[in-house]
């Protein structure tokens, strides 16, 4: 996944000044008077007055955003219709601090807009909003209408209706059934005062002032307290993001498996970075769930342990490496092998052509050494300048980390940034061409993308091979709140790619020697079910091993109130066959506010 600072560089809120390129297609302008706000919001996603001047639109206002670029405020109907399907709530766009107050009974005069945060090609749903607004307001010190509340009882079970396939499977134009539907239930509550009750934290706070909850409690729960994301088929309804209409300073800072006891009440709004967000005006308490970091056992003396770690785009001018250290040599307990993503150039985001990583990999290690850890030795191959995707100038590469003392690694010359490692047969023994060498580097498939790192290493007298990964991010797909159902998940397109050239590099292995032991691990960039990992998988070559635990402790990173996998270890028949292998995805990150990084370690020991 993009991380969440490089995905949101540019915004601090939702949405942003209207512009052509994040509205719908509005129809010619008209007039329409002595409307009410479910007119306005109409039966399906987009208003029926869209593109039209509305005049003397009634409301009494329960929500006012002060900040920010998406300033404005919520007028709601107190005199509801009867269709389930209409919301009584709209946005009204001010472009700076609005001059009304919460109870203020107002009408608003303006153009109705349908804005779709982030722009169109993001396929988001679009805002109902008034724009260009002229209000009067008639009287303050109003009650506020009631908050609906959202509960288990009230969210349904399905999640989103499937796209009318003559509007390329947008669902903008169906008629809402909040009765049957997530999204639709969500969407006819669009501008609404609503109301959580008693909720769990899925989502740890963000860096943002921002995290999320269920209303569902038993919803796919984890053991931790979060909402697994165990298939495409079943996205966790109950799942909702909160933000605050009140300070960032005053947000709370949790964990997942906390609780926001007592009431969390504020309008119903949609975002570029989640969808639907209950924007509070008031924030329950929080109420610490205990959550703690985990630690995996010691592998014993005859166990291998191999672990994989992003740690987040480390260069030297980070503040984390005695973090990371701390984690590797305590949480981990100083694996043998460890494959490390992400690692940056010596001058991070600098972009002058630096690609060496020495500084960043050597502060690493006496960070290590610092906490009690061994002095590891390293390998990794310097990328072509650019070429590998990331943060711009950052040049992230996968590097090896090994404790020589317990494994040693076979350097064999050959290996460069563009050079494909190979696979011979000597005395019988599969052998790379190069170690440590590149995976078909030049192919299409790695195209600012970066490339995989193979490796021979001995144990106990035991070669192991080891392809260190990171495949393409999930950068571009659309989100699960989007207009088009079923989403389109566009990047799959080249991670099946790459994955397609692991497996068959795995192969070339294999066909050499059946009985090689192979260990294929990374930051995958999917999940364990997904069309990645079976294609990772496919002809038995190499098999996912966190597979292996329960379900309910699947995860390796928490997104949008979705605790899923992107993070494995995949390891070759040899190794499964033994059966004496654990597997581990230790939880120390992504179920925490102050993560150092967004995904979880992860850990397998066997013995060669």
């Amino acid at each position: 996944m993009p991380s969440r600072s490089s995905a949101r560089l540019a915004a601090l809120t939702v949405a942003a000044v209207c512009s052509a390129a994040s509205t719908v297609a509005l129809t010619s302008p008209a007039q329409a008077d002595g409307l009410r706000i479910h007119d306005v919001q109409g039966t399906t996603r987009i208003s029926p007055y869209a593109g039209q001047k509305v005049t003397d639109v009634p409301g009494i206002v329960t929500g006012t955003r002060t900040y920010g670029s998406s300033r404005g405020f919520w007028p709601q109907d107190p005199t509801p219709d009867d269709n389930p399907a209409t919301s009584e709530g709209v946005f009204v766009f001010t472009s700076s601090t609005p001059k009304v107050a919460v109870g203020d009974s107002v009408t608003v005069s303006g153009t109705v807009s349908e804005f779709v945060p982030g722009g169109a090609s993001t396929g988001n749903q679009s805002v109902t909003e008034i724009t260009k607004p002229t209000v009067t307001t008639l009287s303050t010190g109003n009650p506020v209408p009631a908050p609906v509340v959202i509960d288990s009882r009230s969210v349904p079970r399905l999640y989103a209706p499937t796209g009318d396939t003559a509007a390329g499977n947008s669902i903008n134009g169906l008629p809402l059934q909040p009765e049957k539907y997530a999204l639709d239930y969500y969407e006819s509550l669009e501008g609404m005062n609503v109301r959580v009750e008693n909720v769990r934290v899925i989502t740890a706070t963000d860096p943002y002032a921002e995290l999320w909850v269920t209303v569902k409690p038993h919803e796919n729960a984890t053991r931790r307290g979060g909402s697994l994301y165990a298939s495409y088929d079943d996205q966790n309804t109950g799942r909702l993001q909160i933000q605050s209409l009140g300070p960032t300073a005053d947000f709370p800072a949790a964990n997942v498996g906390d609780t926001l006891t007592g009431t969390t009440t504020g309008p119903m709004d949609y975002n570029q970075f989640g969808g639907y967000t209950l924007v509070a005006s008031e924030l329950g308490t929080l109420k610490s769930g205990g959550l703690q970091r985990e630690t995996t056992r010691k592998q014993a003396r005859g166990e291998l342990a191999v672990a994989t770690y992003n740690v987040e785009n480390l260069d030297p001018s980070d503040g984390t490496f005695a973090a990371h250290a701390s984690a590797i040599v305590n949480n981990l307990q100083s694996p043998d092998i460890v494959s490390l993503e992400e690692i940056q150039d010596d001058n991070g985001a600098t972009d002058d052509g630096t690609v060496a990583a020495d500084v960043t990999v050597n502060k690493l290690i006496d960070a290590i050494v610092a906490a009690g850890g061994p002095r590891y030795d390293w390998r990794s191959i310097d990328p072509v300048n650019d070429q590998d995707g990331g943060e711009p100038g950052g040049n992230i590469r996968q590097v090896f980390l090994f404790n020589p003392r317990r494994v040693s690694f076979v350097d064999r010359a050959g290996g460069d940034s563009t050079t494909a490692v190979g696979v011979t047969r000597v005395h019988g023994k599969a052998q790379l061409t190069a170690s440590p060498g590149r995976v078909a580097p030049a192919d299409p498939a790695w195209t600012s993308s970066r490339k995989p790192l193979a490796g021979e290493f001995v144990f106990r007298g035991r070669t192991v091979f080891v392809i260190a990964n990171h495949l393409n991010s999930k950068g571009g797909d659309q989100g699960l709140t989007a207009q088009y159902q079923p989403v389109v998940r566009s990047s799959e397109t080249q991670r099946h790619a790459q994955a397609t050239l692991v497996n068959a590099f795995v192969k070339n292995i294999l066909d050499v020697q059946k009985n090689a032991e192979v260990v294929a691990l990374g930051d995958m960039n999917d999940f364990d079910f997904s069309g990645t990992t079976e294609i990772l998988q496919s002809g038995g070559a190499l098999w996912s091993a966190i597979q292996s635990l329960p379900e309910r402790e699947r995860y390796t990173y928490d997104y949008q109130g979705n605790q899923q996998v992107l993070d494995q270890i995949l390891i070759s028949k040899e190794i499964r066959r033994n059966g004496d292998f654990q597997y581990d995805s230790v939880h120390i990150n992504s179920e925490f506010h102050d993560q150092i990084s967004d995904h979880d370690p992860q850990v397998l020991r066997f013995r060669p």
